[in-house]
C-alpha cells in the first residue's frame, strides 16, 4: 500500500513505481550494447560494410541524443508518465522491426526508430524520480538504483545478448523487448504516478529544430573526421552542428519558457556534473563497444563466454549502491566523482595491459574498477543535475543529463571505434593487401587471415583503452576542480499528481 504525503507518493508504492522506472532503464540500456555479441553473426547474414557496423551501433544513441531535449520538454508539458508509455509501445514495435530487418539498411533504420522511441522514455523516469524522492538522501539512493541499472545495463547487454545467440539468430537479441515491453506497460499504467509542469508555456518550434541541428550534425562530423579525415564535409558538418548550438543557446536566452535554462551551465555543479557524466559513459561504450568482437574472434570465446567475462563490470556498477551515500557523506560530490573517474582511468590501463595477458583472470579484475568508477560517476552527476532545477522543470533538466550520456555513448562508439579501426589497418603488415582482412576483424577471420588480424587488433584495442584512460584522468580533473564538494541538503521539494 502507499500513501499520499504533501502531494508525493510515500511507502512501498513510491518503491515499487522506482522498480518499475528502473526496469524501463535497464531495457533501454541493454538494448544500446546487446547488440555488441551479435556482430559477428549479422555480418555472416547481411554482409555489412565496416561503415554500416558502426552506424547499426552509433544510430541508437545519435537519435537519442539528438531527441532528448525536445522529449524532455515535451514530457514536462503532457505529462511524463504518458510520454513513458507511448514511448515504451514505440520502443516496442520498433524492436518487431529490426527482429526481422532483411538487410542491414534496414537495421539501421530499425535501430534509429528505437532511439527515437527511447528518446521519450529516459527523461522520463529521472523525472519522476526527482518528484517522487522530494527528499536529497533518499532521491540519491534512488539515482543510485537508477544509475547502477544504466550503467549495468550497458555492461550487461553482452550477457543477455550471449544467451540468446547461443541458442537463437541475431534477431532474438530485439525481440526479446516485446514480452519485456509488455509487462512494463502494465505495472507503469498501474504503479507510476503522473506528473508535469503546471505552468509549461509555449512549445517553441524553433528551439526543438535547432537542438536537433546543433547535436545531430555534430556527432555525424566527429565520426565522419575520425573514419575517412578532417575533409570539408566533416567541416561543414561541424560549423552546422556549432552554429545551430549557438543560436539555440541565444534564443533559449530571449525565451520566457526555455527548453533548457542555460544559465544553468553557469553553475559549476551542474556544468561539471555534465561534463563528468559524458567523459564516464564515452570511456565505457567505447571501450565496450569492440571488446565483445576480441573476447570472441581474439580469444575465442562463445557468445555466451563472451557476456559472462563481461560480467565483473556489471557486478561492480550495482556495487555503487551501497558506496555513493558514505563516500559522498565523506568526501563530497566533486571529490567523490573525480575519484570516480580516476578510478575508471586506472581500470582503462588495467584492460589495456591484460588484454595481452593469456590467462582471462587478469581481464576480469581489470574491469572491476572500470564498472566501479563508471557506476559512482553516473550516480552522483545524475544526482547534481536533477537536483540543481526545481521539480517542474526536471524532465528537461533530466534531458540535459541524458543527453550527455547519449552523446557520450554515440561519440565514444564514433571516435573510439573508429580508432581502434584506424589502428587495427595500420598495425596490419604491409604485406596484408587483402581488402577483406583490411576492412574488419570479423571480414579478416572469415577471409583466414586470423592470427595476424588477431595481433593487429590486440595492439590497436590496448591503445585505444590508453586514450580512453588519458580521457577519463582529464575528466576526473575538471570534476575535482569544477563541482563543488557540499553535502546534500536533504530538502523535501515538489509535487506529483496521482
Amino acid at each position: 500500500m502507499s500513501v499520499v504525503e504533501d502531494g508525493v507518493r510515500v511507502g512501498r508504492g513510491r518503491w515499487a513505481a522506482l522498480a518499475v522506472l528502473v526496469g524501463a532503464v535497464l531495457l533501454l540500456a541493454i538494448d544500446g550494447t546487446v547488440l555488441y555479441l551479435a556482430v559477428p553473426s549479422l555480418a555472416r547474414d547481411l554482409a555489412p560494410s565496416a561503415a554500416e557496423v558502426l552506424w547499426i551501433g552509433d544510430v541508437y544513441s545519435l537519435a537519442l541524443a539528438g531527441l532528448l531535449v525536445v522529449a524532455g520538454t515535451l514530457a514536462d508539458r503532457f505529462g511524463r508518465k504518458r510520454t513513458l508509455l507511448l514511448g515504451t509501445a514505440a520502443f516496442g514495435a520498433a524492436s518487431v522491426l529490426a527482429a526481422f530487418a532483411p538487410t542491414a539498411e534496414v537495421l539501421i533504420a530499425a535501430r534509429l526508430l528505437l532511439g527515437v522511441a527511447g528518446a521519450t522514455v529516459m527523461p522520463s523516469t529521472l523525472s519522476i524520480i526527482r518528484t517522487l524522492f522530494p527528499d536529497a538522501r533518499e532521491r540519491t539512493r534512488a539515482i543510485a538504483v537508477w544509475s547502477a541499472a544504466s550503467a549495468g545495463g550497458v555492461a550487461l547487454g553482452p550477457v543477455v545478448g550471449g544467451l540468446l545467440l547461443e541458442r537463437f539468430w541475431w534477431g532474438s537479441v530485439f525481440l526479446v523487448n516485446v514480452p519485456v515491453v509488455l509487462v512494463f506497460l502494465v505495472a507503469g499504467a498501474v504503479l507510476l504516478p503522473e506528473s508535469r509542469d503546471p505552468r509549461p508555456g509555449r512549445f517553441d518550434l524553433p528551439s526543438a529544430a535547432l537542438s536537433m541541428a546543433a547535436v545531430v550534425p555534430l556527432v555525424y562530423a566527429v565520426k565522419h573526421a575520425v573514419s575517412a579525415g578532417p575533409d570539408a564535409r566533416a567541416l561543414f558538418a561541424a560549423a552546422v552542428g556549432l552554429g545551430c548550438g549557438a543560436l539555440f543557446a541565444r534564443r533559449q536566452r530571449r525565451l520566457d519558457s526555455p527548453m533548457i535554462d542555460v544559465r544553468l551551465f553557469a553553475n559549476p555543479a551542474f556544468s561539471g556534473a555534465v561534463v563528468a557524466g559524458f567523459v564516464a559513459i564515452f570511456a565505457l561504450v567505447g571501450t565496450l563497444f569492440f571488446f565483445s568482437q576480441y573476447l570472441q574472434l581474439v580469444r575465442g570465446f562463445g557468445p555466451l563466454a563472451a557476456g559472462l567475462a563481461e560480467l565483473p563490470a556489471t557486478l561492480a556498477s550495482i556495487a555503487v549502491i551501497a558506496l555513493v551515500g558514505v563516500l559522498t557523506a565523506r568526501l563530497g560530490r566533486g571529490r567523490t566523482v573525480g575519484a570516480a573517474l580516476l578510478t575508471t582511468a586506472l581500470g582503462l590501463v588495467l584492460v589495456a595491459v591484460a588484454e595481452g595477458a593469456e590467462d582471462y583472470l587478469w581481464l576480469g579484475l581489470a574491469l572491476v574498477p572500470m564498472g566501479l568508477g563508471v557506476g559512482l560517476a553516473l550516480t552522483v552527476t545524475v544526482d547534481a543535475v536533477v537536483s540543481a532545477v526545481a521539480p517542474e522543470r526536471a524532465g528537461s533538466a533530466s534531458a540535459v543529463s541524458e543527453t550527455a550520456y547519449e552523446l557520450g555513448t554515440a561519440l565514444g562508439i564514433a571516435v573510439l571505434g573508429s580508432v581502434v579501426t584506424l589502428l587495427y589497418r595500420s598495425m596490419l603488415p604491409a604485406s596484408v593487401t587483402d581488402a577483406a582482412t583490411r576492412d574488419s576483424l570479423a571480414t579478416a577471420v572469415a577471409a583466414g587471415h586470423a592470427d595476424v588480424a588477431r595481433v593487429a587488433f590486440t595492439g590497436a584495442m590496448q591503445v585505444t583503452a590508453l586514450i580512453a584512460a588519458a580521457i577519463t584522468a582529464a575528466g576526473a580533473l575538471i570534476a575535482w576542480r569544477a563541482i563543488p564538494s557540499g553535502k546534500n541538503t536533504g530538502a523535501r521539494t515538489g509535487e506529483v499528481e496521482g
